[in-house]
């Protein structure tokens, strides 16, 4: 599937988990109703402030809207631990919180 399919999809597909319609998700957005139509058909691309104000609106990654990951939240909540954290830990704190977190998902 190629990149403007995969973003089309992924928008409709984080639209309809939220249980937006186009129009809600234009209001939340700040986008005209139409622009979401034009992004849900293939029409128009977004352009990198509208991908932010979706990706905003719609509680999802621009990463997921675009294909590059397949979680829609869990990267959401990373980073805003980093945002929040990660960011305030010395080095050494950092490859700490990173052996961690590698511990955590390999434990079964």
């Amino acid at each position: 599937m190629d990149k403007h399919e995969i973003f089309k999809k992924r928008l409709i597909l984080a639209r309809n988990k939220r249980g937006f319609s186009q129009s809600e998700l234009a209001e939340r957005s700040g986008l005209k109703p139409a622009a979401i139509s034009h992004f849900e058909t293939g029409n128009r691309k977004p352009s990198f402030d509208n991908l932010r104000l979706l990706s905003d609106s719609l509680n999802v990654t621009a990463d997921f809207l675009l294909g590059r990951t397949n979680d829609p939240e869990g990267f959401a909540e990373s980073d805003i631990a980093f945002r929040h954290g990660y960011e305030k830990l010395s080095s050494e704190q950092r490859d700490m919180a990173l052996n961690f977190i590698d511990m955590l998902s390999n434990k079964k």
